[in-house]
């Protein structure tokens, strides 16, 4: 099976380098000290405390697992100030012709992706409808639930 290729600028590949060392380092050594206190209350059969503490070490290392494996796997984003088309790590102004309203997102890789902050991966269906677009091309998004234009207004 193939080897699944994360793709990352510079600093989402710092931040996840980071986020690996405390969930590593710091938090780890944080969970085992709540684990070592709550088996000092005793039974452990009925000891809310100590589960709890359990799950969030499982949590954890499921965490530290999947940032190794996307570390590994990391392709860092070259930064390019080419505006004349949209590409991984663009900030792109569209208008919604079915909506009636202009919304502003930045293509990043899957890891550094927060629909809320404006940031899309460059794998979800808006940013494949407007990559290698250019300013003023109306682009169709197919989502699984609609299928809809966008008009590249501004590429920065």
């Amino acid at each position: 099976m193939a080897e699944q290729q994360f793709f990352m600028s510079q600093k989402g590949y710092d931040e996840a380098v980071e986020r690996l060392k405390y969930l590593s380092t710091t938090k780890r050594d944080e969970i085992v000290a709540r684990i070592a206190e709550a088996r000092s209350h005793g039974d452990l059969s009925e000891n809310a405390e100590y589960d709890a503490a359990r799950n969030e070490q499982a949590a954890n290392e499921g965490e530290i697992v999947e940032l190794e494996y996307k570390i590994k796997h990391a392709t860092i984003i070259e930064e390019s100030s080419d505006n004349s088309f949209v590409h991984l790590g663009s900030k792109v102004t569209v208008y919604d012709m079915e909506m009636e309203e202009e919304e502003t997102y930045e293509i990043t890789g899957a890891t550094e992706a927060d629909p809320f902050a404006g940031k899309i991966a460059n794998d979800s269906p808006v940013a494949m409808a407007i990559l290698r677009h250019k300013a003023g091309d109306v682009v169709t998004v197919v989502s699984p639930e609609s299928t809809y234009q966008l008009k590249i207004v501004s590429i920065q």
